[in-house]
């Protein structure tokens, strides 16, 4: 009985000690897959073969999940399922994200680096006594985990990607600099969502993505049936240059700040509801419509934005000769932006990276996270309309109007 009173820790370190470790570590793997195998009956309503009304979808196969214990590391196997998703409720989700986090902690405090607030991390996180062999054997992991899975083979073939980048602080020769992040993420013929790639750039300019395209293309990258970035020319130009035959979308949101920032405030309810009109329409014929007719109204009183319209609205309308199923999200990168700002929340919280490489190999694990939970989330599309996509590459290249088509018209 007396053992019972003991703490929990050192009950495993003795155990551990007297060589009982692995009779331990199985017996622990075996109570966590019970558990696990239990939720996901749960979540699905039925055991493995079992016929129930109550049953809600199917398993399809497992993925192996490692966790780190006082008695070493277990594989456990999780079930994926054919319609939504499960991880379960037992595991710390981005266990990866936050050894990466901790590592570049360590990293910075060990080689003397002045970050912010990274005392007072190191101190919350119950950092004692930081051994640099350690240290550098975590690092040295992670890296080539991040590595491996920043060139991997992209072998699938991508309908849409999206494109974008954010910046981070990074000691770069003894000075801080800003750094462009550039991120990018696709949907494939299964209606899956990939990180594709990822890369830090001394700037976001066209050498920049220039070079990361064709990285993309190197590993496999055809030619996607659209991009969709923002409306950097940098980015605008390697597009062209690297994805020839590929369609671009420049972001909605994006162009409609564009467009209120060169309109008076006393106005911009107005040409607000103008714009939204546009892109309210059914069909890309009666959009493309519609832009002439609000420039002829506003051309008057605003002819900058009149302009603006006729020479520029319909890169932010490509989108609409797609499948109707698939306008919410091609129409913006609002999903990789959600994507940033997760990556800012935890840079900010690093403050300075000491190199690059501590860059990659946080962000990396977040966005590598990040696609493990994809991998077992819910389809975006359905099959059905992925085809209807799919038949555009087959009948002919999708063709954008030109900005001088809509001049005449007006």
């Amino acid at each position: 009985m007396a053992i019972f009173s003991m703490p929990v820790g050192d009950i495993l370190n003795k155990l551990t000690e007297q060589g009982q470790g692995d009779a331990l570590r199985g017996m622990l793997q075996c109570l966590l897959q019970g558990l696990i195998n239990i939720e996901a009956e749960e979540r699905i309503g039925a055991a493995p073969h079992e016929r129930t009304e109550s049953r809600t979808t199917q398993r399809n196969g497992f993925r192996v999940r490692e966790l780190e214990t006082r008695v070493g590391e277990l594989t456990l196997n999780i079930p994926k399922l054919r319609q939504g998703s499960y991880f379960p409720s037992l595991l710390q989700p981005r266990r990866r994200t936050e050894q990466a986090l901790l590592s570049v902690i360590q990293e910075a405090y060990v080689h003397g680096v002045s970050t912010r607030k990274v005392d007072e991390l190191v101190q919350a996180l119950g950092l004692e006594g930081l051994d640099k062999s350690k240290v550098s054997r975590v690092c040295k992991e992670l890296s080539a985990s991040v590595q491996s899975f920043r060139t991997r083979p992209l072998e699938a073939d991508y309908l849409y990607v999206w494109l974008d980048a954010t910046y981070i602080k990074v000691r770069v020769g003894g000075r801080v600099q800003n750094q462009a992040f550039i991120v990018a993420i696709g949907l494939n013929d299964q209606g899956e969502r990939e990180v594709l790639g990822f890369t830090v750039g001394h700037a976001e300019n066209y050498e920049t993505w220039l070079e990361f395209l064709r990285s993309l293309v190197a590993r496999g990258l055809g030619s996607p049936l659209l991009v969709i970035s923002d409306a950097h020319e940098g980015l605008k130009k390697a597009v062209q240059a690297v994805l020839a035959g590929s369609t671009w979308q420049r972001c909605r949101v994006h162009f409609m700040r564009n467009v209120l920032s060169q309109v008076p405030r006393s106005q911009q309810t107005m040409v607000t509801a103008a714009v939204r009109q546009i892109f309210q329409q059914p069909d890309h014929e009666s959009a493309l419509s519609l832009v002439s007719q609000v420039a002829s109204k506003v051309e008057q009183q605003l002819p900058k934005i009149a302009a603006k319209l006729v020479d520029e609205c319909h890169e932010a309308l490509a989108y609409m000769a797609f499948p109707t199923e698939h306008w919410k999200q091609l129409h913006s990168t609002n999903g990789l932006e959600r994507l940033n700002r997760e990556i800012k929340r935890r840079a900010d919280t690093v403050g300075i990276f000491p190199n690059e490489d501590s860059a990659l190999r946080l962000i990396g694990s977040i966005l590598q996270e990040q696609d493990d939970e994809w991998s077992v989330c819910r389809k975006v599309y359905s099959q059905e309309s992925i085809k209807k996509a799919l038949a555009l590459r087959v009948v002919a290249e999708v063709e954008v109007v030109p900005a001088n088509a809509l001049r005449s018209a007006a």
